[in-house]
């Protein structure tokens, strides 16, 4: 039997981004032990890569906002598919959440009069995203970190997590190894709290960084909590398609909040014609009046001009570009054109420093000296492991998610900038909540041998087939069937091949084989986290194929309308002795007062 390290928290946080690294300085503020595990280094999270600011409504900028707006347009953007008591803690919360970063050390852009800048964002009525330049993330991330590390939290770096373990029904602990050297190490804790983000790995071309295999997901899913909204996949509508070095990274919404402009080959600017009819009143009805806005925004005035139809919401626009390309509408490289050059290029390069570089330094392209070419690319999921509102708890005992794992708060879309507050409110109410309940909890939970045994063969079998597979090679063929069969437009026919070819996939995926060492063997990592995948794109598609229905993020050629049955039930799949069991289950009852909130003409203010 291989041998395996030992580390005994109170509370584990799996993965170390903006919602782990909060869910840790809570639970440790409590006075519980914590372990933060990483998969990656410290420092290095996907959060960084989140720019364009944090949604809070703090009305700063527009001073008719207020939580009541910020919960509608949340509500509003998912489709109403939200679970609504995490749509108004979020809304509720997030402004207090975004003051204590303040507190802790975070750096943000200013008024003329010292408060915290707002930028305009899609699906949002009024200014609300504080942001630091265009690397919003990456000061988020920096601050958490050093509150976490002066707090001192244990981190574990380059550890990746495999399985959980229970006692009973409830929470035992879980193992992983380190990818330096293969080393396992068992956690035994209390509680446990999954921060682990999102699939995208799954998809051809994705935003997403190479982590984001769906580990939280497949490991909640195999300890017996349940996922819900899995059919609801983002693309975010602007990636970069061209120059090849660049294909995929993230174009930032702040670009078109701060003015940039989407056109096609023929020079159309395309958006006009793509707003739903439900919402089209709330963008501007021409050109005159959007550049109107603009004008107004770069100068810092007030305006009654509308916001421009390039900030209606991620999933309209990335519809909106995938048509003009299909219709033969588009750029050279398979996407179409967005310009921001025609302003001020040292006011763009203030602004939007690190796209400047970014871009600038990787593939010598200069945004502000001529458009870019964008299209959608995989960018986030609304799905996650379902949790209760209040502590983020899940239906397993002693099992928490917060951020992008969780599913619930976000619906059929999200909007762009709720992810980060959504990280740092859920994070908080998270580890809040793994303390409460290890402080409420009888007794010690044991982890059974047995279950270490089957771990340690699990991760041992690979490089015992000699005739194995290349997981490489499974991997590709998952990308190209996600791609192909599960991406923005779907139907039956298509999805149902997919998942009869997932299905041939995992029967290949048991094949993969590793060789050479355990250390930095990126093939070994790659035969575990084809497992994570697996269960989640099933999941995406088998959930997708059960929604006869287009809301928000997904949308069926074949049932093209939002119909009103499918707006009161959430899609849930569950492990099952059978495999993957999915049913539809009741959306919880919006209370009255809330209800109210949506009847009003006149929107509230906390000015």
């Amino acid at each position: 039997m291989s041998q395996y390290e030992i580390k005994e928290h109170d509370v584990i946080v799996i993965g170390a981004g903006g919602a782990g690294l909060r869910a840790a300085i809570e639970a440790s503020a409590q006075g519980v032990s914590v372990g933060l595990i990483c998969k990656s280094l410290l420092g290095k999270a996907h959060t960084v890569m989140a720019e364009g600011g944090v949604a809070a409504a703090l009305a700063n900028v527009d001073a008719q906002d207020g939580w009541q707006t910020h919960f509608k347009d949340t509500m509003n953007g998912g489709k109403m598919l939200n679970n609504w008591r995490m749509a108004q803690l979020h809304a509720q919360e997030a402004p207090d959440r975004v003051k204590e970063l303040e507190r802790w050390g975070a750096v943000f852009d200013r008024t003329k009069d010292g408060k915290i800048l707002q930028r305009a964002f899609g699906g949002h009525t009024w200014k609300r995203l504080c942001h630091v330049g265009d690397r919003t993330g990456l000061e988020m991330i920096r601050t958490l970190q050093d509150r976490g590390v002066h707090q001192g939290i244990d981190v574990y770096m380059e550890c990746t997590i495999t399985k959980l373990f229970k006692d009973g029904d409830r929470v035992a602990g879980a193992f992983g190894y380190y990818r330096e050297d293969g080393r396992y190490i068992l956690f035994k804790a209390k509680a446990i709290v999954l921060a682990t983000g999102g699939v995208g790995k799954s998809f051809t071309v994705t935003s997403n960084s190479w982590e984001y295999t769906g580990d939280g997901h497949a490991m909640a899913y195999d300890l017996g909590a349940d996922l819900i909204d899995m059919e609801f996949v983002q693309f975010h509508p602007t990636g970069m398609v061209w120059p090849p070095g660049v294909r995929g990274i993230l174009v930032t919404e702040g670009v078109r909040g701060e003015g940039g402009i989407l056109r096609n080959n023929k020079g159309e600017r395309f958006m006009f014609k793509y707003l739903p009819e439900a919402t089209k009143n709330d963008y501007a009805a021409t050109e005159e009046e959007a550049v109107k806005w603009v004008n107004a925004a770069v100068a810092g005035e007030k305006t009654e001009a509308r916001r421009p139809p390039e900030l209606s919401t991620r999933d309209n626009v990335a519809r909106a570009i995938y048509t003009e390309v299909k219709e033969g509408r588009g750029s050279p490289h398979g996407g179409v054109f967005l310009d921001i050059s025609y302003q001020d290029s040292e006011r763009v390069k203030k602004k939007l420093p690190s796209m400047y570089h970014q871009f600038k330094d990787l593939a010598d392209v200069d945004i502000t000296a001529g458009p870019m070419e964008v299209g959608p690319t995989m960018h986030y999921i609304m799905g996650g492991v379902r949790v209760e509102a209040d502590t983020c708890m899940t239906r397993v005992p002693g099992l928490f998610a917060a951020g992008e794992v969780s599913g619930g708060m976000h619906g059929a879309n999200r909007l762009g900038g709720n992810s980060l507050s959504d990280l740092v409110v859920f994070g908080r109410r998270a580890g809040l909540g793994a303390a409460d309940y290890v402080k409420a909890l009888t007794g010690h939970p044991e982890i059974d041998k047995g279950q270490i045994e089957e771990a340690i063969n699990e991760m041992e079998a690979p490089f015992k087939r000699t005739d194995g597979v290349n997981p490489y090679d499974v991997a590709k063929e998952l990308n190209k069937i996600m791609s192909t069969y599960v991406g923005i437009f779907r139907e039956e026919s298509d999805l149902q091949t997919g998942i009869s070819k997932l299905e041939e996939l995992k029967e290949m995926a048991k094949k993969a084989k590793a060789t050479g060492s355990k250390a930095y063997n990126p093939g070994w990592h790659l035969c575990r986290d084809l497992h994570n995948m697996l269960v989640c794109s099933e999941a995406i598609a088998r959930s997708a194929l059960s929604r006869k229905e287009s809301r928000g993020a997904h949308s069926r050629l074949d049932y093209p309308n939002t119909e009103a049955d499918w707006g009161k039930v959430n899609t849930a799949v569950e492990l099952s002795s059978g495999g993957m069991k999915l049913e539809h289950t009741p959306l919880p009852e919006m209370p009255a007062d809330l209800k109210e909130l949506f009847a009003k003409k006149k929107e509230p203010s906390n000015a």
